[in-house]
C-alpha cells in the first residue's frame, strides 16, 4: 500500500509540474497530457474516473520518470489544488501500474 501511495504521489507531481505555464514535456508526456489528468485529481469539483483520453497520455509516460518526481509532490500539490487521494487513485483507475521500484 505505501507504494502505491507514492507512486500516486510522483504522479501528482509530475501532473502539477506540468501544468506550470512553459512546460514542455515532463517523462514523456507533454504540458497538454497532464492537464488531460488534472480534473480527475482536482479538489474542487473533481471528476469520478480520468478521462480515456488521460488514461491514454499515462499509458505513453515514462512511469520509471515519475517515480523521480516524488520528492516535490507536496509543494505542487497545494499549488494546483490537487487532492492526494484522487491523484494516488488515477494509476489503477486507467489499469497501470507503477513499476515495482517506484517506493
Amino acid at each position: 500500500m505505501a507504494k502505491a501511495q507514492a507512486s500516486a504521489a510522483l504522479l501528482i507531481a509530475v501532473v502539477a509540474l506540468a501544468t506550470m505555464e512553459g512546460a514542455h514535456a515532463i517523462c514523456g508526456m507533454a504540458n497538454e497530457d497532464f492537464k488531460l489528468c488534472q480534473p480527475a485529481a482536482s479538489v474542487n469539483d473533481p471528476t469520478d474516473s480520468p478521462s480515456a483520453e488521460c488514461c491514454a497520455a499515462l499509458g505513453k509516460a515514462d512511469l520509471g520518470c515519475i517515480c523521480r518526481y516524488k520528492g516535490v509532490a507536496g509543494i505542487w500539490m497545494r499549488i494546483y489544488h490537487i487532492d492526494p487521494s484522487r491523484a494516488m487513485a488515477l494509476p489503477g483507475k486507467c489499469g497501470l501500474t507503477m513499476p515495482s521500484n517506484c517506493s
